[in-house]
């Protein structure tokens, strides 16, 4: 017998010691999702949307938030985060119908998020509390690249889309048929590969702001407008 046999053999027989019981895991499944609260970690006492605040700022996201009122504030917010960080006022806009609506007088705007751009602009469809995550599809409205070619990415997330779970968004979207392309974003980019020293902006934007809205009477900021099959 040659050594691939022998090894082939070794591995289709503990293959066949471990054999799955579906039913089995399928109980035991079950049983983890009886009693959630138990599984699930706990979030910071008070609202959702402090909960969230309070993970996206951590010093594992080392992302910053800002609260506004109403999206007609956006504009402002984007300002004070420019002149916060000492940065011209130039930015590029994900070509968004309800961005691109907003007064932008004090700024230089730009349609499209293209490579190496100081600041851009985006619309997180939801925020998770849990882990302080933003996700967003794709569509048309919502290019998957705008996400990772600024150096400083500034987000909008409306406060009625903040889940607190990550398994509330798989609860959110069932049912609809997925877009093209899905990103769960946590903080700014990051890596420790070299030497464990951790390096921002290695694979995407090395800061992210989150401002989030609390109402959007003044236009839908839904953001969710993709269509099946539409490009990324």
């Amino acid at each position: 017998m040659s050594a691939r046999e022998t090894i082939l053999n070794a591995v289709r027989a503990g293959l066949d010691s471990r054999k799955v019981d579906a039913e089995a895991a399928r109980r035991e499944a079950d049983a983890l999702l009886q009693d959630l609260d138990a599984i699930r970690p706990k979030l910071p006492a008070g609202a959702l949307v402090d909960a969230f605040i309070a993970r996206v700022t951590s010093p594992k996201v080392a992302a910053t938030a800002e609260r506004i009122k109403d999206i007609t504030e956006l504009p402002a917010a984007v300002r004070r985060y420019l002149d916060a960080h000492d940065l011209p006022p130039h930015v590029a806009l994900q070509p968004a119908a309800v961005l691109e609506d907003l007064d932008w007088v004090a700024l230089e705007t730009r349609d499209g998020v293209k490579p190496d751009d100081v600041v851009g602009i985006g619309i997180a469809r939801w925020g998770i509390a849990e882990t302080g995550s933003l996700v967003f599809h794709s569509g048309p409205e919502t290019p998957i690249l705008a996400n990772f070619l600024p150096l400083h990415h500034i987000v909008m997330v409306r406060e009625r889309s903040i889940l607190a779970f990550l398994d509330d968004y798989a609860v959110a979207v069932a049912g609809q048929r997925p877009p093209r392309n899905v990103n769960l974003i946590t903080g700014a980019s990051g890596t420790t590969d070299i030497e464990g020293s951790l390096v921002l902006g290695a694979h995407g934007p090395a800061h992210l702001h989150v401002v989030i809205v609390e109402n959007d009477i003044h236009g839908d900021i839904d953001a969710d407008k993709s269509t099946p099959g539409a490009s990324s």
